[in-house]
Parts: C-alpha cells; structure tokens; sequence
C-alpha cells in the first residue's frame, strides 16, 4: 500500500501519524462508513460502487473528532462559510482556512484529530489506492503517494468535485457515467497536483477510428439494458478508460458523458415538441429517476423547465 508523504507548506510531519502504523489495513473503516460515525449523520447524497469508490455530499454540524484511518483516499471540496480549523497529529498541527477553492486531503491510513468550529458542507471523494494505480499506470507514472492536504488552494479539483453535486441522483446511466469520468480526472489531476513527484500528461494524440468512434456512439445511443459504464465502452474499443475518455473526446468533441448528455436532451426536446406525453412520462421514458431530476437536469442545460420550453416551441 502506498505511504502517504508531507506537503512542505501545511502538511503533517508522516513521523508524527502514530496511528497509522498502530491499524492493520484489514481493519481500516471504508471512508463512508468512518463518516458516518465521525459525522454522526448521513450525507445529502451519495452514490458508491462496490469496492466504496464514490462521490458523497455532505452537511453536518461542527466537528471536534478524530478521524480513523481509512481504506480509501478521501479528497474533499469545501462549500461553505470561510472559517478557520486545525487538524493534528500527534503534536504536530496544522492550521487552515476553510473557504471555496481550497480541498483537502487524507490519504488512506492517514489518521488526525479535526476542530472545526461551525458547521460544514463538503463533497467528498473516495478513491481506493487500486483505482489511483490504474490510472497512473494507464498515463505512465509510477508516483501515486499522495501528499496530505489541509485547506490547500486548488480551484480546479474543488471545482470538479462541487461539480458532482447536483448529479449524484437523477439519470442512472448519465450518473453512472459522469461519476466514474469524473473520478479518473480527479485522479489525474490528484497525480499532477498532488504527489511528490507531480505528473506531466502529455497532449492527446489522434482520436479513435470512426469504426471504433461509431461502435461507441451506438452503445450510448442503446435504449437497452446496454452496459454503459466506462470499462463497458473502453473494453468495446480496446483501450483502457484513461485512453478512451481522451480519443473519444478527440474524435467526438465531447466527453462520452457530455455527448451522452446532449443526445438524451435532443430526445427530450423532440418527445416535448412533437408529442403530448406528460413530463413524467418523458422523465420515466428517458431512464430518470423522477421528474423532478428531469426537470433539474433539463433546467441546466436550457435554463427553461421542460413546461416552459414546450409552451415556448409550439
């Protein structure tokens, strides 16, 4: 298992983690579960896949705890009040600013104590090592030991991470999708931002042949039981998930979610525009999970309702 390592500006001496030391990794808490006991609440939203790797948003009261060492990497964006915290470690601490834009980090097995005085709203990625590895190995590096952050300034990875928080419930397979897109970024990025020996991705270099570009856009066209999930499309065209996100957006413009996005509103606006279905209909008939969720998510690409944008097009 890889051994997380200090940052030099707000990170903990690794000689001061007694406890990392001191807990086999058989007995290490999932991340979600040792949230929920630190928490002592359950998050607004969160979605897991079966190894624990997942996305969740929460909102709980001020914290005054020790957090346990985890079987997984946990990366939090901050959104809420700006407030001041410290996390410590033995007799080591840190002290921080707790603002948007900055993220933390606790690499797995890592262990401190958190005072937070108000109250806190964060969406939190849980990221096993194995999913880190892959991702290094598919971009060619072998550094994965991640630095420990508090309060560190980093508006690209807080930004990607609030991201998930409007879309952690909705449409099962758009979820699906953008969910595991988005931890395999987060991954690079967390490789290029946030290791020792921070990664240099080079630019990608051609796309995928139409053939293979086709296959795909036929699987996510699929009104189906299809599998649609990243290894599903990457397997189909030979290619590892870090590789085929990026020829497919080469090739397509659009990453697979955004694509599959776009093509699931096209349909939406056609079923509104040429029949009299109900909204509930449409939402059930498109694979969302409510209409509501349809609705949210028909609101943010077009800034109308679906109602609204019928009654407009008619």
């Amino acid at each position: 298992m890889s051994k997380p390592i200090t940052d030099p500006v707000k990170a903990l001496p690794v000689a001061a983690r007694t406890r990392e030391a001191d807990m086999p990794t058989a007995e290490r808490l999932a991340a979600d579960a040792e949230m929920a006991r630190v928490l002592h609440t359950t998050p607004l939203h969160m979605a897991l896949d079966s190894s624990g790797a997942g996305i969740a948003h929460w909102q709980h009261e001020p914290l005054h705890d020790v957090v346990e060492p985890m079987s997984h990497h946990v990366v939090m964006a901050y959104n809420g009040t700006v407030q001041r915290m410290e996390r410590r470690t033995g007799s080591s601490v840190a002290k921080g600013t707790f603002r948007r834009g900055v993220v933390i980090i606790i690499p797995e097995g890592s262990s401190s104590r958190w005072d937070i005085p108000k109250s806190v709203d964060v969406v939190q990625l849980y990221l096993p090592h194995a999913s880190l590895k892959r991702v290094a190995d598919e971009a060619g590096t072998s550094s994965t030991d991640l630095l420990e952050r508090t309060a560190h300034p980093d508006p690209v990875t807080s930004r990607l991470l609030l991201s998930a928080a409007g879309v952690l419930n909705g449409n099962g397979a758009l979820d699906t999708l953008f969910r595991l897109q988005l931890t395999d970024l987060l991954a690079t990025r967390l490789l290029a931002a946030h290791t020792g020996s921070p990664t240099t991705f080079q630019p990608v270099v051609g796309g995928l042949s139409p053939k293979v570009l086709l296959r795909a856009i036929e699987r996510l066209r699929s009104d189906s039981e299809a599998d649609l999930s990243l290894d599903a499309l990457a397997s189909d065209a030979g290619l590892s998930r870090f590789h085929f996100c990026r020829a497919f957006k080469e090739s397509a413009g659009l990453s697979p979610h955004a694509w599959l996005r776009q093509y699931r509103l096209e349909q939406a606006m056609n079923i509104l525009r040429d029949t009299d279905a109900t909204i509930a209909s449409v939402a059930a008939e498109l694979g969302y999970t409510s209409q509501t969720a349809f609705a949210a998510a028909f609101r943010r690409s077009t800034g109308e309702t679906p109602s609204d944008w019928r009654q407009r097009v008619r």
